[in-house]
């Protein structure tokens, strides 16, 4: 910990420029750029502020229910959520619970550190699953605010990874308040480097369901009555291959079908569908068009209220998965690859209950695709979705306790 603080102490040498050429590039929010360096920052609100960081936008989207908790346990409190990424802010910012505004979270340097606690003095810090900052536990600990990690995770790998740095991760641990993982492997690993863990399951089933334009919603039900959707969602190249495979299989039995693919990373040159509509150009599919390319940030909530059913991306390739929870919430019947080590308890949870379909091939995805179960599996994963949300009651009741009167 001492080796980390002294070498943070360079940081504000670098940080502007660093800050400046990500500007530059497209990285970086053009005007609330310098809130990272602790600067402009939003005014405090009164009463009681709990802190929450995210290190981007699922973690960030996935606090919505355990804000809207800790607010219905606490009316008067207000809380402050920071991310890194321009997107999560994009995003969150559609989807913004109440008593809640959100700030980019200042580089782990002295002076930034000390202008954002001064400004800010929150009663209580949440760290969310995995994103963990040595300079602002130590600052938070002097100042005896009072920390938690939530919902952590930690495969096999990232512990081998945190081994290196065994001591400094022990001096973090053991300056929380509470410590509490998504699974039982996780908890092994953070108690091996001298945490005392409590297992609450993920918070992404506790999120309300993501929002969207009802307008636009209404407008493309509209249009779209009568054809059967699915979309392939957060996708990656691995995805869209079976995805597109299975499709023209489909088409031939329904040739009104329509798949909407929905990229992950909306910029990627390789994603390769060309004269089909495209969102980014304001695009909306006509009645021939078999495909329709949502290459936009912040849908999600509007695709899956359309969709019948959504393969959930990244499970065809080394992503290993992305948050099924998101669909659940929107009853999208959740088709999945075979790979989803990054979000396991979350698919074996869906599995088991039925709310999900693990699908190998594209000729399985389209037999699926054609099957009559979809609606019960779409249900199936609601009633998922709400025995999994009361592990996230428990905790806010832990959470609560640390903020005082």
């Amino acid at each position: 910990m001492r080796t980390y603080l002294a070498a943070s102490h360079i940081l504000p040498a670098v940080a502007p420029y660093i800050l400046k050429k990500r500007l530059a590039a497209g990285k970086e929010h053009q005007t609330r750029w310098v809130e990272k360096l602790g600067r402009n920052l939003a005014p405090r609100p009164d009463g009681p502020l709990i802190w929450l960081n995210a290190v981007g936008l699922g973690e960030v989207l996935s606090l919505r229910g355990l804000i809207a908790r800790l607010h219905h346990a606490r009316p008067d409190a207000r809380f402050l959520v920071t991310s890194t990424t321009a997107t999560s802010a994009q995003v969150f910012s559609k989807n913004l619970p109440s008593a809640t505004f959100h700030q980019f979270l200042p580089v782990d340097a002295p002076g930034p550190r000390k202008r954002f606690l001064d400004h800010f003095r929150p009663d209580l810090c949440i760290w969310a699953e995995q994103d963990l900052w040595p300079g602002f536990v130590s600052d938070l600990a002097k100042r005896h605010i009072p920390q938690a990690i939530v919902a952590a995770r930690m495969n096999e790998k990232s512990f081998r990874a945190h081994c290196k740095a065994k001591g400094l991760y022990r001096d973090l641990y053991q300056a929380m308040d509470l410590v509490t993982a998504q699974d039982e492997q996780t908890a092994q690993h953070l108690t091996a480097l001298g945490a005392k863990v409590e297992v609450t399951g993920s918070l992404k089933p506790a999120a309300p369901a993501l929002g969207c334009d009802l307008d636009e919603f209404e407008a493309l039900s509209s249009a779209l009555h009568g054809r059967f959707v699915w979309i392939a969602a957060p996708s990656h190249k691995a995805d869209e291959d079976v995805a597109l495979q299975a499709h023209r299989q489909l088409c031939k039995d329904n040739p009104n079908a329509l798949l909407i693919i929905a990229p992950r990373f909306p910029n990627r040159t390789d994603i390769g569908l060309h004269n089909v509509p495209k969102r980014s150009a304001r695009q909306v599919p006509q009645i021939d068009d078999p495909v329709w390319l949502c290459d936009s940030f912040g849908d999600l909530g509007l695709l899956y209220r359309l969709a019948g059913a959504a393969l959930i991306g990244g499970t065809f390739d080394a992503t290993e998965g992305h948050n099924p929870w998101e669909a659940a919430a929107l009853e999208t019947a959740i088709l999945h690859g075979p790979r989803t080590a990054n979000f396991a308890n979350d698919f074996q949870t869906l599995n088991e209950t039925g709310g999900a379909i693990t699908v190998t091939d594209a000729d399985m995805l389209c037999q699926r695709l054609h099957s009559d179960d979809l609606p019960t599996i779409a249900q199936n994963a609601q009633i998922a979705v709400t025995q999994a949300g009361a592990q996230t009651d428990k905790l806010v009741q832990r959470l609560v306790q640390l903020v005082g009167d």
